[in-house]
């Protein structure tokens, strides 16, 4: 029989909300171009917070905390991670340009490459782009992404929930960058 028990939440040595403000982030934006579902958002916050990623940028019709469904699977996530509403998607991926950020696009397109491919530099910052759930990002936008990349897909289906979506990304990227 195993002695194997599972952790209670006091035991997971958390820190709070003050120190997570304070700790060094890893050097990685997520944005959410048109994302409608307030759950989208929400989980997203809460990955963003476990992967100590720098902000989260809503765009376009991007639903903005606080509300009561985006808490819902947020958590409070939308306490300790930074966020900010930028309305025009064009000018949000450019604003991170100007900051250095390398601008890419998570979705299928004709240039787009394998995730697992891609050469990330520890020595650069990233914008990840994640679109709506039905259109993906948005055309307008589409000449200011540096790369685009899409995650390998074995199945029936076209695409994966935006949430999982940014939960992979994110972890594919952290992995290289913490």
């Amino acid at each position: 029989m195993s002695s194997t028990k599972k952790l209670k939440l006091e035991e997971l040595g958390r820190i709070d909300v003050e120190t997570f403000k304070e700790t060094k982030k890893t050097p990685l934006v997520v944005v959410l171009d048109n994302v409608r579902s307030m759950h989208n958002v929400g989980a997203i916050f809460r990955t963003a917070d476990a992967f100590l990623i720098e902000k989260v940028v809503l765009c376009g019709i991007t639903p903005q905390p606080p509300h009561r469904e985006i808490h819902k699977a947020a958590l409070g996530a939308t306490e300790s991670v930074d966020w900010i509403y930028e309305k025009d998607i064009v000018e949000a991926l450019q604003n991170l340009k100007k900051e250095n950020f390398k601008i890419i696009g998570i979705e299928q397109t004709t240039s787009s490459e394998v995730i697992t491919d891609y050469p990330i530099n520890k020595e650069e910052k990233y914008a990840l782009v994640l679109g709506n759930e039905v259109e993906g990002l948005s055309d307008e936008a589409l000449s200011e992404y540096d790369t685009f990349l899409e995650i390998p897909q074995l199945g029936t289906k076209h695409s994966l929930n935006v949430s999982v979506c940014g939960g992979i990304v994110m972890w594919e990227f952290f992995k290289y960058l913490k």
